[in-house]
């Protein structure tokens, strides 16, 4: 009887996470079978520490997903079949020369999201596609989740990528504005290891979080103020009137800014009374709110999509910005620095000052829409298909149909291109109505780096990770797609003469992480992350600032403010508010089942007291209607949400909170659709 051979050990490779800004270190364990055996945080990674969330440990989950793309596929509907990656590719670049010719480049639209832009060199594939094709109709995430960010970043600094992140090491009071960290590891500031990172930053000051719901982060901080959605703006408009009347670094505001006198106006209708009512929040929590600001004399604050996704936001970013710059707090220790990231290296370089306004017109079909540092808005997406202004699409590790607002006018856009070429890992209402599905790598059969979010990372730090498995079924990376696809077209997508069917992704990787702050040699021969620094400190005053000088006060948003002085709060009015959870970001990993079996559930969480009034019972199934839409989901009783307010958490096809969400309803200053305080009914199915 012959002896069995004995099974060889796992090997255990290093590696990140990339489903989120946190880019947490990673150990993964395979079989010689390339099955993912298990999944854990690396002790040893700089920033993470060991810790993995629950969508960071399902890594090997998502590699063996049921629903992962393995074949390409050509045509739609009736006409759908699995093809050769030639047969799809080549029909793909032959569609689209011919609607080049006939329509111009432009009406071939890029699409990115945050599954696509993770994929360093996918991303930065399909932007040099774009650029050798010409077209200037690029879409991504940003404009659908924070474009309020540049924009106030170039009324106020300059310049758009001016990313604040707090000073961990010596801030005494950081404040979050609808930001959740223990379960989105931040927005545009990464938070690795949230609970132990919040908790210091409790134990070294005072910690606020402002948000409608008490969040797994508002149990960790020492303040919490339940505030009424979309009234953020009101809030810190009290708080810049207070510091300016006492609390104001004034020595700083003479040598760094201009505009105080103006700022000083047009805050000044927002006393103590007034606030109170729009808010919903006690004048005792207000006050007491000031006088901690004095009290630390610089503050952190970081705003998330909380306060992003509301047609205010650019009024509240720049009024958050306005209350940092008066307490001296940006730029400077104890407050907030400007993250330059590890590959683009923003303070060692030529930076031109944009004036305003800095950004183009918006798409034709909307010229009300603004297109934000070269992006065109997400919001206009639809008008500009239906139009006739885009008949083609390549999307990238986006799913319109569940970040897009107006759900039944994207699938109607959808479907009414005339290609629509789709990137993507797994399977989706998306990849339905694709005319040319493209199966692409996940993040653990590629190589990468961790350069798309390099500016919004705690520390200065990069990240490289080789193959852990290899491309299962008939998978390619989305470098090599991309730059194929191109290739068909007569476009050069990696360089002149370079043939994308003989490059090694390696030397993809060396090409995206070109001037970054050491090798990527020396990355990739590191036994983990490299920090090449912490916060670094001045460079954003000495070689960024338009004369070396913050403007205080924009006009627009001075004029939009002073709209905003007779605004009356309806507390008989229920607010819906979008929620994040632990075990799914966005469209990725919504629905499975993680380790345990466990899996988010898209319930609405209703207030006790609004369930009694309405007569709604937990578990129940409701109807929840706004005047873009309607959907039906369950209910959850909860208090964690404030009385007037319902939560329904975002990324679910079957539950889909884009269906209440208007494209029409947005920020005029940066397109942001409402996506937050969208008034609301709900009754029994």
């Amino acid at each position: 009887m012959g002896q069995t051979a004995a099974m060889s050990e796992p090997t255990v490779h290093r590696t990140f996470c990339r489903f989120c800004i946190a880019y947490c270190g990673a150990l993964v364990s395979v079989d010689e079978e390339q099955t993912v055996l298990d999944v854990r945080g690396d002790p040893d990674h700089p920033t993470s520490r060991g810790y993995l969330c629950a969508k960071g440990r399902a890594l090997g989950i998502n590699q063996h997903d049921q629903r992962r793309l393995g074949q390409p596929r050509l045509g739609r509907g009736a006409d759908r079949r699995d093809a050769t990656w030639d047969d799809v590719l080549d029909d793909a670049a032959s569609r689209l020369v011919e609607l080049v010719e006939r329509e111009g480049p432009s009406s071939v639209a890029f699409l990115v999201g945050n599954g696509g832009s993770f994929d360093a060199s996918g991303r930065w594939a399909l932007e040099r596609l774009q650029r050798r094709l010409g077209s200037r109709t690029k879409y991504t995430n940003m404009t659908v989740d924070t474009p309020a960010k540049p924009v106030v970043g170039v009324l106020m600094g300059g310049f758009p990528s001016l990313v604040p992140a707090i000073d961990h090491e010596m801030a005494t009071m950081t404040v979050l504005v609808g930001c959740n960290p223990v379960v989105s590891h931040g927005h545009m500031n990464s938070f690795p290891d949230p609970v132990r990172r919040l908790r210091a930053l409790a134990d070294q000051g005072e910690l606020w979080v402002i948000d409608p719901r008490r969040t797994e982060s508002a149990e960790l901080a020492t303040h919490h103020l339940a505030i009424r959605p979309d009234s953020d703006w009101a809030l810190m408009a009290h708080a810049v009137r207070e510091i300016i009347a006492d609390g104001t670094d004034h020595g700083y505001v003479a040598d760094h800014t201009t505009g105080f006198d103006e700022l000083a106006a047009a805050v000044e209708p927002f006393g103590l009374d007034a606030v109170s009512r729009l808010t919903g929040l006690s004048a005792d929590a207000i006050t007491e709110f000031v006088a901690s600001i004095r009290r630390a004399g610089r503050i952190a604050i970081q705003t998330g999509t909380g306060a992003t996704f509301s047609t205010r936001s650019t009024v509240t970013e720049w009024l958050v910005w306005a209350l940092s710059i008066i307490t001296g707090s940006y730029d400077r220790r104890g407050g907030m620095w400007f993250q330059p990231g590890f590959f683009k290296q923003l303070d060692q370089r030529e930076l031109s000052s944009l004036e305003s306004p800095a950004f183009g017109a918006g798409p034709a079909s909307r010229p009300d829409l603004t297109n934000v540092t070269g992006e065109m808005p997400g919001a206009g997406f639809a008008d500009e298909v239906l139009a006739g202004n885009v008949t083609a699409a390549v999307v990238a590790g986006l799913n319109p149909l569940t970040a897009y607002p107006d759900l039944e006018r994207q699938r109607e856009a959808l479907e009414a291109l005339d290609v629509l070429i789709v990137a993507d890992v797994v399977s989706s209402e998306l990849t339905d109505v694709a005319t040319h599905v493209l199966p692409i790598s996940g993040p653990l059969e590629r190589a990468d780096l961790n350069y798309w979010a390099d500016f919004l990372m705690m520390d200065i730090s990069g990240n490289h990770t080789a193959r852990v498995v290899q491309p299962g079924a008939d998978r390619r990376p989305q470098w090599q797609a991309l730059a194929q696809l191109g290739a068909r077209m007569g476009l050069d997508v990696i360089a002149e003469g370079v043939d994308p069917d003989t490059i090694d992704e390696e030397e993809i990787i060396d090409r995206v992480g070109r001037g970054a702050r050491v090798s990527v040699d020396e990355l990739r021969n590191a036994s983990t992350a490299v920090v090449a620094e912490d916060a670094v400190f001045g460079w954003v005053h000495e070689r960024v600032l338009p004369e070396g000088r913050w403007r205080l006060s924009p006009q627009a948003l001075v004029a939009s403010l002073a709209e905003l002085a007779d605004e009356a709060a309806d507390d008989d009015q229920l607010l819906l508010i979008s929620a994040r959870q632990h075990r799914h970001v966005n469209f990725q990993l919504a629905g499975v089942a993680l380790g345990g079996g466990h899996r988010d559930e898209p319930a609405l969480a209703v207030n006790p007291a609004d369930a009694a009034r309405l007569g709604l019972e937990a578990e129940e199934p409701v109807r929840v209607r706004t005047a873009a839409g309607e959907l039906t989901t369950t209910v959850e009783v909860t208090d964690r949400v404030r009385q007037g307010v319902v939560a329904l958490p975002q990324g679910f096809e079957d539950v889909n909170v884009t269906a209440l969400v208007s494209d029409g309803d947005v920020d005029p200053h940066c397109a942001m659709p409402r996506q937050t305080a969208i008034p609301v009914t709900v009754e029994i199915v």
